[in-house]
């Protein structure tokens, strides 16, 4: 009888010891679970973030080269509405030219195409040239201006009046009735030492719709 009842007591305590295994491992079995789901919402967490701050930089970073168009393409519909330079052309050539508005040069002397000059109303700065097929860095001198209006208006007359010993240089952009023709002009009378000036133009004023300005 005795027997019996060690016997029974030994198989409870076999049997206490073995649920307490196995809580052991139901234990650790929900701990990593409960640890993969939390690291699961943490990366989506932390990759959501990285996405909404891409987007808004994005956002940012276009909605600089909206409101550039919206405060020069009105100046450029009133040059071409005299001078008969196609607005599209002209807001392409300032953004390119000024990094939509961005660079020193635009933002610190109002000079939105790189027009180069000397005198008192000028200022050396460094900038790149295409030299005999390759980029080169240089000094220059450009024009300091009052306003971007008036930087605006000092491009379009170089265009009216051309370069020294031929007015009519730039005759083909005056007389262009299309964007197209006109970016190619520019290209063709050496405007610009850019080899891709004339598609650059092209890409963004179809990018951002320039064309919609031209009257």
């Amino acid at each position: 009888m005795k027997c019996k009842e060690s016997y029974e007591r030994i198989k409870k305590k076999i049997k206490r010891k073995l649920s307490r295994k196995h809580l052991k491992v139901i234990d650790v079995i929900l701990i990593a679970i409960v640890l993969l789901i939390g690291s699961i919402q943490i990366i989506r967490w932390t990759s959501k973030n990285v996405q909404e701050e891409q987007t808004s930089s994005i956002s940012q970073a276009e909605q600089v080269k909206l409101n550039f168009i919206k405060k020069v393409a009105p100046i450029a519909q009133t040059e071409q509405n005299k001078y008969h330079v196609l607005a599209s052309v002209t807001i392409a050539q300032a953004a390119l030219e000024s990094d939509w508005g961005q660079s020193e040069l635009s933002q610190k002397y109002n000079n939105l195409f790189g027009i180069k000059g000397t005198g008192t109303n000028s200022a050396v700065m460094t900038t790149k040239e295409y030299v005999n097929g390759e980029w080169i860095t240089t000094k220059a001198s450009f024009v300091v201006y009052s306003s971007w209006n008036q930087s605006i208006e000092n491009h379009t007359k170089l265009f009216v009046n051309g370069i020294d010993g031929d007015e009519n240089h730039y005759a083909q952009v005056l007389n262009a009735t299309d964007y197209r023709s006109a970016a190619q002009a520019l290209q063709q009378t050496g405007y610009a030492t850019d080899p891709d000036y004339a598609q650059k133009l092209i890409s963004v004023i179809e990018k951002y719709k320039l064309y919609q300005y031209d009257r």
